[in-house]
């Protein structure tokens, strides 16, 4: 299970090569992927790997879905830029993603994956989210797993009968340490992090003519810590 790669091609084709290596049944792709400096390059990674695969529509396939069809009234400098790096082909792909997608796993139970959380793509769940406000986002569901996206941080954690986690961000992880982290499930948890060629992708993002490109090098330079992370989300509880 992988995904917030936003477009850090880069990153993604070091984990690729690393699933390729690996015996799995199913890889799950947890939204985010294209918004980001390399979009199309990103989305070519994504297809190329060959093992069955489903998709979960983050925040970010909405917005551009929402963009394209022209729902969005001023768009930033930034959303205008990222819809033009994307092709017809591209959106015609992320339309085909799912808001959340359940799957049975030996040992683990039903498993259901998303990127917010069950009742929106925007909820930021972390490990310091109070297990009352876990429960409730779980509350229409039956699954004895969860597994969302969204905070880039990795966890595992246990909630009454309910086991939740998120395999990190690829692209832009805030884990206090470059990377690509992601993670494989069943029948554990096993959080995974992949080395990558930061400087390279950090060329690519500077040449790509990215909106405030030099903010976002800042960030995969030096990532936030999931402490703080963790006090920015919950003051906020829903953010795009």
């Amino acid at each position: 299970m992988l995904g917030d790669v936003h477009g850090n091609a880069v990153a993604l084709a070091a984990v690729v090569e690393e699933i390729r290596g690996i015996d799995v049944d199913l890889v799950v792709w947890t939204g985010d992927l294209s918004w980001g400096w390399e979009p199309s390059s990103t989305l070519a990674l994504v297809r190329s790997v060959e093992v069955p695969a489903r998709y979960v529509r983050g925040n970010a396939e909405r917005a551009l879905l929402e963009l394209r069809d022209g729902r969005v009234e001023a768009p930033t400098e930034r959303e205008t830029w990222m819809l033009a790096q994307h092709s017809e082909e591209d959106l015609t792909f992320i339309e085909s993603f799912e808001h959340s997608h359940s799957v049975e796993i030996d040992i683990v139970g039903e498993t259901l994956f998303c990127h917010g959380s069950p009742r929106s793509d925007e909820e930021l769940l972390t490990a310091g989210t109070s297990e009352e406000r876990v429960l409730a986002a779980v509350s229409d569901i039956d699954a004895r797993m969860l597994v969302t996206g969204h905070t880039h941080a990795q966890y595992d954690r246990r909630l009454e009968e309910l086991r939740a986690a998120n395999p990190g961000s690829v692209g832009i992880p805030y884990e206090g340490t470059p990377g690509a982290y992601w993670a494989i499930l069943g029948p554990n948890v096993e959080h995974r992090r992949t080395d990558y060629d930061l400087e390279e992708a950090i060329a690519r993002l500077r040449r790509s003519g990215f909106p405030e490109a030099e903010r976002l090098v800042e960030t995969l330079a030096e990532p936030p810590t999931p402490a703080q992370m963790i006090e920015h989300a919950e003051k906020l509880v829903f953010s795009g």
